[in-house]
């Protein structure tokens, strides 16, 4: 059988020459004899690619003895020990999603692009996000010697359009709300712009009534929120219990009934587009309207990420002030800086 593969030199360095498709590769080597061991490696695995993986399996198991048995369901389960509370939970649904099933049984030495390829036709936004970062899993951990799809190669992630809440929306569902403790809890969130996981967690300890600020820290992030808050918010505050937990019920059910029983509320009122995330939009897309200053509106959204705030305030309108106001008022001789107003858009 003629070869695949035929050696040439050019300017000192070998080279490796495919006699079907014409394409030459570079063999990194001005060396003979290494050349020539290269080639003979490109013309066996030609001739029998399926004892070649058989030899590769030999040389994995003399270097890890389990990876000739290791599956992606082995892979996710070391992958959820680095969990805990609200990242294992959401791990645990999307491995429970029909999609993945087709993949956790697989040997991941046997896993083959299509067989990726076809669980992301076959799934959604969260089997993407989930299948990727368990693929990178395996690879930071060496149990996969290569990318199963090239990073640029997986399909992108597309999320849903979300929106904020807007004034007008949030009042309605104020004055359709009967229940006083939703109704605060809403109010809340309208002012503080928080997850609604980390405002129904509120307790009467997290405030500080001398210096009118509440603190909590962030149950995704761990990141700490600080947060004055006005008249109007010490209002609400007073209506809520003086000790313990500040809503009771809310913190008992889970976020999903939370989430359920504000979209029937939205539902009866046909407001659409809209969750409880959604008061973290508007929270975000207030600050930046008003030139409320972003580093302020990092620590009251619990997050030090500027692309995260700029992400949740996109939608924002501002008016950008003249330079030539800035250009008056630049100080100049030892003069104090002078303020130029903000232009906010209405």
């Amino acid at each position: 059988m003629k070869a695949r593969f035929r050696l040439f030199r050019r300017r000192g360095t070998y080279y490796c020459h495919d006699n079907v498709t014409g394409k030459q590769t570079s063999l990194f080597t001005k060396n003979r004899p290494e050349a020539v061991r290269l080639l003979h490696a490109h013309n066996e695995a030609h001739i029998q690619p399926a004892l070649n993986l058989q030899i590769a399996r030999a040389y994995l198991s003399a270097a890890d003895p389990a990876s000739a048995r290791r599956t992606w369901r082995m892979t996710a389960e070391e992958l959820l020990r680095t969990k805990r509370a609200a990242n294992l939970e959401r791990w645990h649904r999307a491995l429970e999603q029909p999609a993945f099933a087709s993949v956790l049984e697989l040997v991941i030495l046997e896993t083959r692009a299509e067989h990726f390829l076809q669980a992301l036709a076959e799934g959604t936004v969260s089997t993407n996000v989930f299948l990727r970062r368990l693929h990178n899993f395996a690879l930071d951990m060496a149990w996969l010697p290569c990318p199963v799809i090239p990073k640029r190669q997986w399909p992108k992630v597309q999320h849903r359009e979300r929106r904020a809440i807007t004034l007008a929306e949030h009042t309605r569902i104020l004055e359709r709300e009967q229940n006083p403790e939703r109704r605060a809890f809403y109010e809340l969130c309208w002012h503080f712009g928080g997850s609604q996981s980390d405002i129904a967690n509120l307790t009467a300890g997290d405030i500080d009534w001398p210096r009118r600020y509440i603190s909590y820290q962030r149950l995704k992030t761990k990141e700490i929120a600080l947060l004055h808050f006005s008249e109007a918010v010490a209002e609400a505050l007073r209506k809520l219990p003086a000790d313990g937990a500040l809503f009771p019920y809310l913190k008992s059910v889970r976020a999903a009934d939370r989430a359920t029983e504000f979209h029937q509320r939205c539902v009866g009122l046909g407001i659409e587009g809209v969750s409880l995330h959604s008061y973290r939009y508007a929270w975000a897309e207030r600050a930046k309207q008003c030139g409320y200053p972003e580093r302020f509106a990092q620590v009251a959204l619990g997050h030090n990420s500027k692309a995260v705030h700029r992400a949740y305030a996109r939608h924002a309108v501002v008016s950008v002030p003249p330079l030539d106001d800035y250009e008056r008022n630049c100080p100049g001789n030892g003069e104090a800086p002078r303020m130029v107003p903000f232009y906010a858009a209405r």
